[in-house]
This record gives structure tokens, sequence and C-alpha cells, in this order.
């Protein structure tokens, strides 16, 4: 999960070490491969993903990720649309009400909350009971 004492921007330093070994060390990489070299967890790659998606930045191809332009848009683009909508009525939502609204997994989540970050349209709180929420700018 997102650690409330990270900030937002920290999605572009994980999206910066994913770019960073791609360009260094092969055109092209699996998630594992990729998760190993840059030791992110599974929130921070998403994340990352999603950032790199809307600077156009990377693309996957079966399991492969590699540099270029991207052809993730259609995903994590839509779902990213959908989770400004939920958060637009709701003005808070933790990631489990995300998810149930928007009828997707933690991956795609994440990877559209990224997205989302790189717009810098979003913000982490946190709510009652030290729950983590996401909210609109």
């Amino acid at each position: 999960m997102i650690d409330i004492n990270t900030p937002i921007d920290e999605f572009g330093i994980y999206a910066g070490k994913i770019w960073e070994t791609l360009s260094h060390n092969g055109s092209s990489m699996t998630q594992m491969t990729l998760q190993k070299m840059t030791k992110l967890p599974d929130e921070a790659f998403f994340s990352a993903i999603g950032w790199l998606a809307r600077e156009n930045k990377i693309n996957k191809t079966g399991i492969l990720y590699r540099l270029g332009e991207t052809n993730l848009t259609s995903k994590i683009g839509s779902d990213a649309g959908k989770i400004w909508i939920v958060l637009s009525k709701q003005k808070k939502a933790d990631l489990s009400s995300i998810a149930k609204r928007i009828n997707a997994d933690e991956h795609d989540i994440h990877s559209a909350l990224g997205w989302l970050a790189r717009e810098n349209k979003i913000d982490v709180i946190r709510g009652k009971n030290n729950q983590i929420l996401f909210q609109l700018k």
C-alpha cells in the first residue's frame, strides 16, 4: 500500500528508476526483472508505469516493457478517468473503494493513480483510523 509519508511526487522518482533501468540495461524487460533491478514493490512499480504511460514513454508487448511511445493509454488513461469521476463525486476514497467502483484490480488502480499523479491531479491523505485516502487537488 502507498505510504502516507510518501509524497505523490515520489511516483516520478519510481518512474525514473524504471526509465533508467530500461535505458541502461536493455531495451525490454519483464515486470519481474524490472522490479528486481529497481527494488520497487508492486504499488510503486505500477504507479511508475502509469506515470511513464502518461508521459508517453513506455509500452508493453506481451510480458515485456520497453521504452517508446505508449500503447497503454486506452487502459490506464480510461481507468484514470474513471477514478477522477469517483473522486469528484466522493471527494475522498480508499483503494478498495475505488477498485470496487470502477471494477479494476489493485495493479490497474495503482497505474491509474500514477497517471493522475503525473497530471498533478491527486493527493494522498490520512482519514479516520489512519486509513489512506485519495482526493483530487
